[in-house]
């Protein structure tokens, strides 16, 4: 197959309008022939050969695509001949990858299609309510639109609404008009901040839904509270599903890494919106071993157990990630410092920090996502000079060495990189500054102003 970059107003491609946007993975296609406006390109990139997106689409029988490359910037599109198409479907046999969930989960418009072929029931649309559009929240509603899902959702202030009302939400003003656009057996998700926020929406929700109707938790709540607010809810006929969410503001383009508690019946029944949330399988083989798993922790999403569960292993999670954190931060102090008077003259060493962090990102077995946002930070600001050095912590960390201490469980490092961030906001070194950068750049979390 020969493929042709189409420039503007190109004849090859004039004509051919465009009928659905899909995404397969994170490959962005246009289908030509038709004729609805595709959603943004931008919003995807592209990860899975063009060969493979041909074959795919031609599975439901479309002969054209158009295949944005977001890092490139480039645009390639084919019509595909007849003897083209009968060979792509001899390789799609070959291929044997059924990638029906993909469609679905990310191509609105193509439910009715793919039902017209037979495709399985399991992957269909959900409508669920989004209560808590920040900056995870207001992301996840979008990811949710891109994958045909239906979301309602709730903001006091309407010029909070008028961004995802542009981009297909229902919006509402108020909780009572959430609660009646949405159909019975209604989900309604929040994403607050943990504590008193939470704790006043669940039962806010709960004073106006009807047995049968489901509380998503989607935030980083103690996981006590969930097993509390359950037992409430279950009283009152109503369900209540626990879900650690990590993806901080990357997560409209990598996906969501999700941590579920609750009900099984419950939980298998939002399936649908947990795999489009979440990141899918992409280019990240199984580990060696686990070749043959049929489990959903290999697209990213995973039920841990019964209520509390999911934000039980999300709060480790985060304590874990506070210990990592904490130990690039104090490595890349002492690389800073090593050019200290303390030290002979011959032992001193002006280190280039900044490519120390894109190096150990090639092949190192220290490598991961928070070192390259430390490396983008330190390209960005060599000195970090922007960031004070007072860390914040969340909770989880707190919440992770009270279990640690009631399970009797050593936890050295994690308590050590707590206490860190505590004493972060008396005195400040490299390493606070270093902590601080990664904290702004996978969560969007900004220093308090100095004096505050």
């Amino acid at each position: 197959m020969v493929w042709f970059r189409p420039g503007k107003g190109d004849p090859r491609w004039q004509g051919a309008t465009t009928r659905l946007f899909l995404g397969i993975d994170h490959t962005a296609i246009v289908v030509a022939d038709a004729e609805a406006r595709p959603r943004p390109w931008q919003r995807l990139s592209v990860r899975v050969a063009a060969l493979h997106a041909a074959v795919t689409l031609l599975g439901i029988g479309l002969v054209g695509v158009l295949i944005y490359e977001k890092q490139r910037g480039e645009l390639y599109g084919k019509v595909l001949t007849a003897s083209e198409e009968e060979g792509a479907r001899a390789l799609g046999g070959q291929i044997g990858h059924d990638v029906t969930p993909g469609l679905r989960r990310l191509a609105p418009g193509i439910d009715q299609a793919l039902r017209a072929r037979g495709a399985g029931e399991g992957d269909e649309t959900m409508q669920l309510g989004m209560v808590g559009l920040g900056r995870m929240g207001g992301n996840m509603a979008r990811r949710l639109m891109m994958g045909g899902h239906e979301v309602i959702a709730y903001a006091r202030n309407p010029a909070a609404l008028e961004p995802l009302s542009r981009e297909g939400a229902t919006g509402t003003t108020t909780l009572d008009d959430l609660v009646a656009t949405l159909r019975a057996p209604r989900v309604a998700w929040v994403m607050v901040p943990a504590g008193a926020a939470t704790e006043q929406v669940v039962m806010d929700l709960a004073a106006r839904m009807e047995p049968g109707d489901t509380i998503v938790d989607g935030g980083n709540s103690f996981y006590k509270d969930d097993v509390r607010r359950m037992k409430m809810l279950r009283d009152m006929g109503l369900h209540y599903v626990d879900v650690g969410t990590s993806g901080g503001v990357w997560g409209l383009d990598r996906g969501y890494c999700l941590m579920i508690g609750g009900d099984t019946a419950v939980v298998e029944r939002l399936d649908p919106i947990f795999r489009t949330l979440a990141p899918g399988i992409g280019p990240i083989p199984a580990a060696p071993g686990r070749e043959a798993a049929t489990g959903t922790a290999e697209r990213g999403y995973l039920h841990c157990g019964p209520s509390g569960a999911g934000h039980f292993v999300k709060m480790v999670h985060n304590g874990i990630e506070y210990g990592l954190m904490q130990a690039y931060a104090e490595g890349f102090d002492i690389m800073k410092n090593a050019t200290s008077a303390d030290l002979p003259e011959d032992l001193r060493y002006h280190l280039n920090l900044a490519d120390i962090a894109e190096l150990w990102r090639r092949g190192s077995v220290v490598g991961s996502w928070l070192l390259d946002l430390t490396a983008q930070a330190l390209a960005e600001n060599p000195t970090l000079s922007r960031y004070t050095g007072f860390v914040q912590d969340s909770g989880e960390g707190r919440w992770t060495i009270m279990a640690a201490i009631e399970e009797g469980v050593p936890a050295d490092v994690l308590s050590a990189a707590l206490y860190v961030r505590f004493r972060s906001r008396q005195a400040h070194t490299f390493a606070e500054k270093v902590l601080s950068a990664m904290r702004e750049k996978f969560g969007g979390h900004i220093e308090p102003p100095a004096g505050g």
